[in-house]
């Protein structure tokens, strides 16, 4: 699943939200300079944010459809999973990972970012958790259910934050097993965002698994979702909580350089 997303990537990088500003500031606080590494850069839409703070970002992802429009946005991306990606002994000051890191086995994973971070450079990986309105939500989860109900999850059947905070402390656990990183630190940013009907239908076969639910099932799930949103009067506002795991590469930092 997580080398399907390209099938439709001109789809996600349009339909896919952003993160917060104030989380792309802070990860940059915490970092001693500007070379950043983005584990599943995806289309690049946290690498615009953090180039647009001034980062030099290298782009890793296993997706070569993805990698592909992250170039045309002007990244160097290369095409491996992450935890075969070779460092070659280049270093970083941070390595990010933007609705991604639950595709990297979590003790690999960590062991491979702290071979490519610099003593002292920040490793932080975050999540876009959204919440409908509970009679939307609920309304939602009974058109999953009527339409596809043999769906291994059911994205409406409870809050995205609690899938999130156990893939959250996958990757934790992954970071202390490697005993290459402080403590790790949890985040977190609420948000909200507007969505006309037509906006979050776009967004929709975006999420995981979804372009493998036979057509006729998707257009019913989308039409469904549509008279929804139709009855709430045409839009709705999505509640984001953007959730963070970070920590500091173990060793002594580096003197002070420019931030990104």
């Amino acid at each position: 699943m997580a080398e399907s997303f390209g099938t439709d990537a001109e789809r996600y990088d349009r339909a896919r939200p952003a993160y917060p500003e104030a989380m792309v500031e802070r990860i940059v606080e915490a970092s001693f300079g500007p070379d950043l590494l983005d584990v599943g850069i995806g289309t690049g839409i946290a690498a615009r944010q953090f180039r647009a703070a001034g980062c030099r970002v290298l782009g890793v992802d296993a997706d070569p459809r993805m990698a592909e429009l992250a170039r045309r946005s002007g990244f160097e991306v290369e095409v491996a999973r992450f935890e075969e990606w070779e460092p070659r002994g280049r270093t970083f000051d941070a390595v990010v990972a933007a609705q991604a890191w639950h595709w990297v086995e979590p003790t690999r994973g960590a062991a491979r970012a702290a071979e490519a971070l610099r003593p002292g450079g920040r490793w932080a990986a975050c999540w876009n958790a959204f919440q409908a309105p509970a009679e939307i939500a609920g309304a939602f989860s009974d058109v999953y259910r009527q339409v596809k109900p043999d769906l291994p999850f059911n994205p409406w059947g409870r809050p995205s934050l609690d899938a999130y905070s156990e893939i959250m402390a996958k990757a934790a656990d992954g970071l202390r097993a490697s005993a290459s990183f402080a403590e790790p630190e949890h985040w977190r940013f609420e948000w909200e965002r507007p969505c006309t009907r037509d906006e979050f239908l776009d967004q929709v076969p975006t999420f995981g698994g979804h372009n493998r639910i036979p057509p006729a099932q998707l257009e019913a799930l989308l039409a469904g979702m549509g008279s929804v949103i139709d009855d709430a009067g045409g839009s709705f506002t999505l509640q984001y909580a953007t959730v963070v795991v970070t920590a500091a590469r173990s060793g002594a930092p580096p003197p002070p350089t420019k931030k990104c």
